[in-house]
């Protein structure tokens, strides 16, 4: 399965990634919005050979973005899996992402989503402080569906990324 658009691809996460899934969680400039991580490379190592047992088993995925020159420049999981909805999160990018690898990364985990793992929707939450991902979600057709003090619960249909993709194709010059 061929997992890319035009300046990224997604690949699954190997125990050779931990170094970078660690620098990443640990860089106070992308961290702001996610649960806290203790500098612990075994650890970090021993998560994705849990993640790769879940991987194997269909329960969750957890992929390595990264420039189509092969330059890691984010992460992004799929997760909580239901019968109709995929939840999705640990969505990072950090300074050697291309200019358009948030739109491209979001497209290809709901194309993996909806066309390959076959969800009707997709459900996932993001801080409230986190205003440009709440927007951006909201672009998306996302809605909110719960909140409480801290977070925004979205949940967004296969037909909803549907009507916007031709808007975000256009906006990275095609997909």
């Amino acid at each position: 399965m061929k997992v890319e658009l035009k300046s990224i691809r997604l690949r699954l996460v190997e125990e050779l990634d931990a170094g970078f899934i660690l620098s990443l969680r640990l860089d106070q400039r992308y961290n702001r919005f996610l649960s806290e991580v203790t500098a612990d490379l075994e650890a970090q190592k021993s998560w994705i050979r849990k993640y790769k047992e879940d991987e194997l088993a269909g329960l969750q995925y957890y992929f390595i973005i990264e420039r189509l020159d092969g330059v890691p420049c984010g992460t992004v999981r799929i997760y909580d899996l239901r019968p109709d909805s995929f939840c999705w999160g640990s969505w990072i990018l950090n300074e050697n992402k291309t200019r358009h690898a948030a739109i491209e990364s979001t497209l290809l985990v709901y194309d993996l989503g909806f066309s390959h793992l076959g969800f009707d929707k997709s459900h996932f939450d993001v801080m409230k402080a986190n205003a440009g991902v709440v927007a951006f979600h909201k672009r998306m057709g996302a809605v909110v569906v719960k909140e409480d003090e801290q977070n925004y619960y979205f949940e967004i249909t296969k037909a909803s990324v549907e009507r916007s993709r031709i808007a975000m194709c256009d906006k990275i010059g095609g997909c």
